[in-house]
């Protein structure tokens, strides 16, 4: 679910880094440099960049329409061309069969076998639609938090790649006790701190 479903599921980062001068310039310049690309029409296998939150489609971004305000939300768009393992298994036992039934082979080299594999790979893949999937994500520029509407670590890896592409600026994950930290000062964050979480070896 993401930032315009009724529920959703979502991590949240705390954005480091200092913001540069002339601060929308730079973004809608960025933005638009890390746009999403299309691959429907290419032999692409992989495409990630950034789309309206309103319209998977939408990577021109008319009018700024992510920023809002204090804040900018966008999509993190990933397409990828995938074949199922079973799927591979069965084309390429097919043609390593086809090939020796041909030759009068009773046994492949591992290198031909590896060639075959590679080769109906290579085949499946261009036939192969790609997958899109999204991810939404809500940047808060007053204190510099976001809520990314996932908790998949591969998209957050990748989110965290992205966001430092596109504006030089990196994500910490917010655990709940830092979260907590920030709430409180004086003597009572103190108190806090030997709260710290310890790491169990």
């Amino acid at each position: 679910m993401g930032l315009l479903s009724g529920s959703a599921s979502l991590t949240r980062f705390q954005v480091t880094g200092e913001l540069p001068e002339s601060f929308w310039e730079f973004a809608a310049q960025r933005v638009a440099a890390l746009s999403f690309k299309d691959i429907d029409d290419t032999m692409d296998e992989y495409s990630i960049g950034w789309v309206s939150v309103a319209d998977m489609f939408d990577s021109s971004f008319a009018y700024s329409s992510y920023a809002a305000g204090d804040y900018i939300t966008l999509t993190m768009r990933v397409d990828e061309r995938k074949v199922a393992p079973a799927v591979l298994k069965k084309y390429v036992m097919k043609e390593e069969e086809r090939i020796k039934r041909e030759k009068e082979l009773p046994k492949l080299s591992r290198a031909v076998r590896l060639e075959i594999k590679e080769r109906i790979r290579a085949e499946l893949v261009r036939k192969s639609p790609p997958v899109p999937t999204t991810y939404d994500l809500c940047w808060n520029l007053a204190d510099n938090t976001l809520l990314f509407f996932s908790t998949s670590k591969k998209a957050m890896a990748l989110l965290e790649d992205l966001f430092k592409e596109t504006f030089n600026l990196s994500l910490i994950l917010q655990i709940p006790w830092l979260i907590g930290l920030q709430m409180v000062d004086g003597e009572a964050a103190e108190k806090y701190e030997e709260m710290r979480p310890a790491v169990l070896l």
